[in-house]
């Protein structure tokens, strides 16, 4: 009733984005952190109650790096609309995308178990050029433009193709790395490469400049907002259907993906 009564200032309220699990496209059949679905949830966040501040609880090992660009630019837009802090903190992961994220908060905060970094890009398939041939089968392919069949995984690669690849990756990387650069510039040594995939584990994240130090959110915002502080969830919310049929339902190769992602960090 507090709020209802005249002069009566209300406790500060934060909006905890979650923001937990593989980083893709909508559309995909398992489908996670996507601008598409995060959008409403992340305006909400921003403009519901006048929040005193934005927290990101983030546990992710990446995905597409144009949704982790989407989302993180649209986090920053509003905050600099409003005014309003953004807090990211790290849960078990914040790597490759995920770490593109936690860049979107003011400061960064870990577990001393936290996996941080992976501040590369990756592309990674599958060749079975010899299975057709095994089993007697022939793999016709017809083309306008010499390269429709790119990277075809029933062919032997080839190097003209890796470099192909090669060439398409390493803007992607510029522009992660412009990223990190642009959020975290006066915190990052010159004299050390940061941006060469490595990945590093609580403190060692924030002995280099990629987090602010070791802290878990509620305690945390209670140090920073006081002991009266409301901290208000937002994420997306999945139907029945969602949670327990996509993975029956679900194109299993995108399962395989994600798993890897999850796997690459051993989690």
């Amino acid at each position: 009733m507090k709020r209802f009564i005249p002069f009566v200032k209300s406790p500060p309220r934060v909006a905890v984005i979650r923001l937990q699990g593989v980083i893709a496209a909508a559309g995909r059949a398992s489908a996670g952190l996507n601008d598409a679905n995060l959008g409403p949830v992340i305006e909400k966040a921003f403009a519901k109650g006048k929040p005193a501040a934005v927290a990101l609880a983030i546990n992710s090992p990446g995905g597409s790096p144009v949704q982790s660009a989407l989302i993180a630019a649209r986090i920053r837009r509003l905050a600099v609309e409003k005014k309003i802090p953004v807090h990211a903190f790290v849960e078990d992961i914040a790597a490759s995308g995920g770490y593109w994220l936690a860049t979107a908060g003011d400061d960064i905060w870990v577990d001393p178990s936290s996996v941080t970094g992976s501040i590369g890009v990756i592309s990674a398939g599958f060749g079975f050029p010899e299975l057709l041939a095994r089993h007697g089968v022939e793999r016709r392919v017809h083309t306008a433009g010499e390269s429709k069949s790119f990277l075809d995984p029933f062919r032997a690669e080839k190097p003209e193709d890796v470099k192909r690849l090669k060439d398409i990756l390493e803007p992607i990387h510029e522009a992660f790395k412009a990223q990190v650069s642009a959020r975290r510039r006066a915190k990052l040594p010159a004299d050390r490469d940061l941006f060469t995939g490595e990945v590093w584990v609580g403190q060692a994240a924030v002995d280099i400049g990629l987090a602010d130090g070791v802290a878990h959110l509620v305690p945390k915002l209670i140090e920073l907002y006081g002991a009266k502080v409301r901290m208000v969830p937002y994420g997306v919310k999945r139907s029945l259907f969602q949670r327990f049929g996509g993975r029956i339902l679900g194109d299993m190769m995108d399962e395989i993906e994600e798993r890897a992602l999850w796997s690459r960090f051993g989690l």
